[in-house]
């Protein structure tokens, strides 16, 4: 994965919005996962097939944050959740 992947969901899960995170749970494997911050964000933009490289811009344009830290830590964040077979590229 890098700045010019386009990021599409893989698995469906059930997201409900709680006290400001994200609680997610795969009835497949009965797994749950809980997203706050800025992977929140990220997770709404997640919503429709997207670039890294969007990604990175529009939390630039909402944070203070330098370019290299923005996309070291989208990139760390998409690559867990392509680990357990979330996401993936388009």
């Amino acid at each position: 994965m890098n700045r010019t992947s386009t990021i599409t969901i893989k698995r469906v899960l059930n997201v409900t919005d709680l006290a400001g995170e994200k609680v997610m749970v795969d009835f497949e494997n009965g797994k749950y996962f809980m997203i706050k911050g800025v992977g929140n964000d990220i997770w709404d933009m997640l919503e429709e097939n997207i670039t890294v490289e969007k990604i990175i811009a529009n939390l630039m344009a909402e944070y203070d944050v330098t370019e290299e830290v923005c996309e070291q830590e989208v990139l760390k964040f998409l690559n867990s959740l392509e680990s357990i077979g979330i996401i993936g590229e388009a």
